[in-house]
């Protein structure tokens, strides 16, 4: 079958396919533009998600030496009631003015004390003030009911005030 098509309807087609590949470069261009959109989403929230992964990892950590540090705790607590209940106290050792571990008696400090390098004889009584020029101190302490919290062992108990009874 042989068409004959003329000049204008030539014109025409032409038109219609330059008004399509407009049109093309149109999508392709929003579609280009979703697309980046897309990936940074995706990059971001990959991000966030290996952020968070972190976080839990770090967290989790926390927990577990808080746990730890839980235990130690209800360790030492049972430890210094069992202590006010025989009449005994806790000893706390201090390296250079800051509490550093709590021992039994003094002579488990001294030992402990002398596996962080701290000189194994030479240790003079201290009394209960806290000497921060001083590298290795000990303190005895008990449990004080009538203040809720601990004393020294040396020092007696709070003094009524005013004259009250």
């Amino acid at each position: 079958m042989i068409r004959i098509v003329t000049a204008g309807r030539v014109r025409r087609l032409e038109q219609d396919a330059e008004q399509a590949r407009t049109r093309a470069r149109e999508i392709q261009g929003q579609a280009d533009a979703a697309w980046r959109r897309h990936v940074r989403e995706v990059w971001e929230l990959t991000a966030r998600a290996e952020s968070a992964e972190s976080d839990a990892g770090i967290l989790r950590k926390q927990t577990y030496r808080l746990e730890a540090a839980s235990e130690r705790v209800r360790l030492l607590e049972g430890e210094l009631e069992a202590a006010k209940r025989s009449g005994r106290s806790l000893v706390l050792l201090l390296h250079w003015g800051e509490p550093h571990s709590i021992h039994r008696s003094r002579e488990d400090a001294f030992a402990y004390a002398a596996t962080q390098g701290a000189p194994v004889h030479g240790w003079t009584p201290s009394d209960e003030r806290v000497h921060a020029e001083a590298t290795w101190q000990t303190i005895a302490f008990t449990a004080d009911e009538t203040v809720m919290g601990f004393r020294p062992a040396l020092a007696s108990g709070p003094e009524p005030m005013g004259g009250a009874a």
